[in-house]
């Protein structure tokens, strides 16, 4: 286990809070900015022995989903964890968990904000059964917590184990399938700025992973693990703030 000096922990603390302040700064402007931009989460019940008839009146509207509050969300939930790691209260864990190479913070932080940032896009994208919602949570939690195991498994040092990641990798792309048939399925007629959004947040999305791998390789300066958890900062403001401004800008500001 390495021991990470004053000055890479007095850098690293510098960086959540700038992390956390602009995540907060966002969060509060795209709250107090936004308009009241809706979309609907629905249901559709057969009610009767599955047929093969499609009827409309079957489709139920549960309730509706503020957008601005889904990034609001995703935002200040980064913002309190990064706040979090960079506070007297868990500052020690967290600086005690990467010399073992593990950040339990960064995991939990990810199964919710990621789980809301794919939700919205989804939602976006058209995809509004509560079922198909539930499946695209889970899936995106299951990824996340398999790069948590990852972590957890794998002592530094010792040979790598990489069927988390792996399993992880087939949890994530799930989501993404069902993304493309929307995207590219009969009749669709995204706007332009929907395949933005696809196309920009499914990179970050893989970078996250190729992170991890290039950590788990020792490949150049991801040997030292801090130098990943600073990629993974980066990584996180940058994918969330990009996010976050393209549905801003294309549907809380119209």
């Amino acid at each position: 286990m390495s021991t990470i000096d004053q000055a890479t922990q007095s850098r690293l603390q510098r960086l959540n809070v700038g992390a956390s302040i602009l995540h907060a700064v966002q969060a509060v402007v795209v709250l107090v900015a936004a308009n009241d931009f809706t979309l609907p989460v629905t249901s559709f019940f057969w009610n009767d022995a599955p047929n093969g008839r499609l009827d409309i009146e079957r489709l139920d509207r549960l309730f509706d989903v503020r957008i601005a509050y889904g990034v609001f969300g995703f935002l200040i939930l980064s913002a309190i964890f990064h706040a979090l790691v960079a506070s007297p209260l868990a500052r020690s864990r967290y600086v005690a968990g990467l010399e073992r190479e593990v950040n339990r913070f960064r995991w939990v932080e990810y199964s919710l904000s990621s789980t809301l940032m794919i939700l919205l896009i989804a939602m976006i994208f058209g995809i509004g059964d509560v079922a198909g919602l539930i499946g695209i949570a889970g899936a995106n939690v299951a990824m996340i917590l398999f790069g948590w195991l990852m972590e957890v498994v794998n002592e530094p040092g010792k040979r790598v184990w990489w069927t988390p990641f792996w399993f992880g990798c087939i949890a994530g792309v799930a989501p993404w399938i069902g993304l493309v048939i929307y995207l590219i399925g009969p009749g669709s007629e995204m706007p332009t700025f929907v395949y933005g959004i696809f196309a920009s947040i499914f990179v970050f999305f893989n970078c996250f992973a190729l992170n991890q791998w290039l950590q788990y390789k020792r490949i150049g300066k991801w040997a030292d693990y801090v130098f990943g958890e600073r990629v993974y900062l980066i990584l996180s403001l940058t994918a969330k703030s990009a996010l976050a401004w393209q549905i801003f800008i294309n549907t809380l500001t119209v």
